[in-house]
């Protein structure tokens, strides 16, 4: 008899954890964004978690950790119990640039974390305040280099693509600009906007509504190739500067040890996103350029891929921020 209880209680182990994955999600999920209110991470979060929430039938919210250029809401994931019900919607950067730039961190989002889902690719478009004399890339150049030292140019953070986005042009142009780091990309426009700080490179859904509003002019946008929203905004690199090329990926990343059918589980949800005309419609007319839906191993190639030319960038402009 104690034979048969005992081979009985083993069944009920080995099923468990099959059972519980087979019915996730059985309470909210807590999507942490690691940044604060009003920046592109967090609108496009509250996008995709509405969409997520209805797909999945159960709440999914998000919860705001800014600081620290992402590292503090990163940590808090990495370190979370890996039951599938916390998890990091981010900017590429934290994931890809801070283990570059700084040696000590708080989290390794090599070994703690793992990337479940791509939405977004996003160029930057660079904006400055009307109070800048200059409407295209060679008379900002110009600008800069008759006020050496007057020009502040602001970012979601130290170490963040905005940030990389102005050293890159700082270096290529051999131009002088004063970095000022903020807490989000909201922070940094609103600045922008009222004019304490001359320039920003911000994420295309975030710049679009002042640019349209006439409150910001865009001088050129960081992708290799001209975007629809904006057609007669050249590129950068057009602009005098090939090898310009600054674009941040957004997406979202579960804690290492998450049962794999859980994962599995909410990658199928954001993919059932990705797939959906309206989602993928309201999305690029918010400035975010939809990614196709991927499976675990694309995602290892894509997030590699783009960690790779990151490097490549960091190396050549010698950048470290510890």
């Amino acid at each position: 008899m104690r034979m048969v209880w005992a081979l009985i209680c083993l069944t009920l182990l080995a099923t468990a954890p099959a059972s519980r994955a087979t019915d996730y999600p059985t309470r909210p999920v807590r999507f942490v964004v690691p940044y604060v209110a009003g920046g592109p991470t967090d609108v496009l979060g509250r996008l995709v978690a509405d969409y997520l929430s209805r797909d999945l039938k159960q709440s999914v919210f998000i919860e705001n950790k800014g600081g620290a250029q992402g590292a503090i809401g990163a940590e808090l994931v990495a370190h979370a119990d890996p039951d599938g019900y916390t998890v990091l919607f981010t900017a590429s950067s934290v994931l890809e640039l801070n283990p570059m730039l700084y040696k000590k961190l708080s989290y390794d989002p090599d070994r703690e974390l793992q990337v479940i889902a791509v939405v977004t690719d996003v160029p930057s478009v660079m904006v400055v305040h009307p109070s800048v004399p200059a409407k295209t890339i060679p008379e900002f150049v110009a600008y800069a280099r008759q006020n050496p030292g007057k020009i502040n140019f602001g970012s979601a953070g130290t170490g963040g693509v905005g940030h990389l986005s102005g050293e890159m042009l700082k270096v290529m142009a051999g131009i002088e600009m004063t970095h000022v780091p903020y807490k989000g990309a909201g922070p940094a426009l609103a600045d922008l906007m009222s004019g304490h700080i001359q320039v920003t490179f911000e994420t295309l859904g975030t710049a679009l509504p002042p640019i349209k509003a006439g409150l910001l002019r865009p001088l050129a946008v960081s992708s290799s190739e001209r975007v629809p929203d904006l057609p007669d905004l050249p590129t950068i690199a057009e602009s005098g500067y090939p090898d310009y090329r600054s674009t941040v990926w957004y997406g979202a990343a579960m804690p290492v040890g998450v049962p794999a059918e859980i994962v599995e589980a909410i990658r199928a949800s954001f993919n059932r996103a990705l797939d959906d005309e309206a989602f993928r419609e309201h999305l690029a007319k918010v400035g975010f350029p939809p990614q196709r839906p991927r499976n675990a191993a694309a995602i290892k190639e894509f997030v590699d891929a783009d960690r790779a030319r990151w490097s490549a960038i960091i190396r050549t402009l010698n950048i470290s921020l510890d």
